[in-house]
């Protein structure tokens, strides 16, 4: 049985204005900028405001209360909590939450996550499933931009996203896309955070 924190927690941060649907699968860059101008300034302001203890309660939760914990962590660039966001990541325990934890790598810009989201792909490439393999290049080929590493080279040189790919989404991954919108995601959060500081 969930605790009164958790349900409140809940309900201010993930329910509040279906925030939960407005995240999953980027649709508030997606969709335009009316609906970034729309959810942008509070979810910024909520990234800034929520608790650890918060944000610990729905990382606990189901794929709703994760994903969006995981994109207030990524706007605020909680750093601290890479290990958990990582560790989430590789067990990729729930449908949809791994697209915030890719975004919060991304957002967090360290060769440490390059490398989190590199033991995601060595791993997942290499089931015959689609989970957040996209998500996973896409952020690390935007890591890949930013810091001039080549982390995501080391998928494309051996064949293993071909591979993945050609199995399993044949006619969507475009992994240019996928880079494209990880950058779109991470200018979105450097706009409304700067505008709410």
């Amino acid at each position: 049985m969930a605790s009164v924190e958790h349900n409140d927690a809940v309900e201010r941060y993930v329910t509040t204005e279906r925030r939960h649907m407005v995240l999953l699968h980027a649709n508030v860059v997606v969709r335009g900028e009316e609906m970034a101008a729309q959810y942008g300034p509070g979810l910024a302001r909520d990234a800034a405001a929520i608790s650890d203890g918060d944000l610990e309660l729905l990382l606990n939760g189901t794929w709703r209360e994760r994903l969006t914990a995981a994109w207030l962590v990524g706007m605020d660039r909680r750093v601290r909590l890479r290990g958990r966001i990582g560790e989430l990541l590789l067990a990729s325990e729930v449908a949809h939450a791994g697209q915030g934890y890719c975004f919060a790598l991304a957002r967090f810009g360290g060769q440490e996550d390059c490398l989190l989201l590199a033991a995601y792909l060595d791993k997942y490439l290499a089931v015959d499933r689609y989970y957040d393999q996209t998500w996973a290049m896409g952020a690390l080929l935007h890591l890949d931009s930013r810091l001039v590493t080549r982390y995501a080279g080391q998928f494309l040189v051996s064949g293993s996203w071909q591979r993945w790919s050609d199995k399993n989404a044949p006619r969507e991954v475009y992994i240019g896309a996928h880079h494209q919108l990880m950058d779109k995601l991470c200018a979105f959060a450097d706009q409304y955070t700067r505008a709410t500081a």
